[in-house]
């Protein structure tokens, strides 16, 4: 299990020059934002505007603080995202802007290069003590608020994120909420 502190993300301009984000993690490590396989960032956003365009990426989008955004995503209907709403997939490569609901929020974005990986965000609240299952590919938890305990050794405050390699169970305890990211690499054939 490798964690990593929240004081310790990096901060980079975004793609359309819009705003700031704070890059957890990229894979390969030193990938630009054009070449990586898979990404994992917050971003806090200020005002209403178009999204980046990421050719090829698979993108899901969470709000974690603030009242939330409407995003429109070219060719469907606007989507309602506040902090209690379940994490949104959407191609990163389609026209798409967001309207702000009310003030600044900030997200929490996983993408993905489609044909070489893949993902699923699920939002986990905690009270007491869980099981998680991480059976392939790799697990990431990001300690979304509180305090959470990972098979009672690693801890991880807000916005502290484990990475977790393929194993059998990993025991999550404490108070708070988690997202929990599998990220899965697509054999090449």
């Amino acid at each position: 299990m490798n964690i990593l502190r929240a004081i310790g993300y990096r901060q980079m301009p975004w793609k359309n020059g819009g705003g700031v984000t704070t890059e957890i993690a990229v894979s390969p490590a030193a990938s630009s934002i054009g070449d990586f396989g898979w990404r994992i960032s917050m971003a806090s956003v200020a005002s209403d505007g178009p999204f980046s365009c990421f050719d090829g990426i698979d993108r899901t989008l969470t709000v974690l603080s603030g009242a939330g955004l409407m995003l429109d995503v070219d060719g469907e209907a606007p989507e309602r995202l506040t902090p209690t709403d379940k994490p949104f997939a959407f191609p990163g490569d389609v026209p798409t802007s967001a309207r702000l609901i009310a003030g600044p929020i900030t997200d929490f974005n996983v993408m993905t290069r489609r044909g070489r990986w893949s993902h699923s965000v699920e939002d986990l609240r905690i009270d007491g003590t869980r099981s998680l299952s991480v059976v392939a590919g790799l697990v990431v938890v990001f300690c979304r608020s509180g305090e959470l305990v990972l098979d009672r050794s690693s801890a991880l405050a807000a916005h502290d994120t484990a990475f977790i390699e393929a194993s059998a169970e990993v025991s999550v305890a404490g108070s708070g909420e988690a997202l929990v990211i599998r990220l899965f690499e697509i054999p090449a054939g």
